[in-house]
């Protein structure tokens, strides 16, 4: 029998939400680790402040990324991700981290 995981939200606090996308924001300190999430739609992604950020990839993810992706905080640098990510985000840095994550609905 296999153990059901339970995964957090994508970020750390929903800001809007509407039938076409739902804005996060992600707000990390430095060494604090996001929930386990689960990537179920495409999002794009804005960096906001800090200086290093990571994503820790399960073994099992359908995302592009695999492993610990690690990165430098470029403030206003924007990215599309394509869904099936299963990963926890990690500031790595010594600033902390800001983001606006926008997840697109189907």
């Amino acid at each position: 029998m296999s153990e059901e995981r339970v995964f957090g939200d994508v970020a750390t606090k929903l800001l809007m939400e509407n039938d076409r996308v739902r804005i996060w924001e992600m707000r990390l300190d430095p060494g604090e680790r996001s929930d386990l999430h689960q990537h179920d739609h495409d999002y794009v992604l804005v960096q906001v402040s800090g200086d290093k950020i990571a994503g820790d990839f399960e073994p099992d993810t359908a995302g592009e990324f695999s492993g610990l992706v690690e990165g430098d905080v470029i403030p206003g640098q924007s990215m599309f991700i394509s869904r099936g990510g299963i990963e926890a985000a990690v500031n790595t840095g010594a600033e902390s981290y800001y983001e606006i994550l926008i997840e697109l609905k189907d």
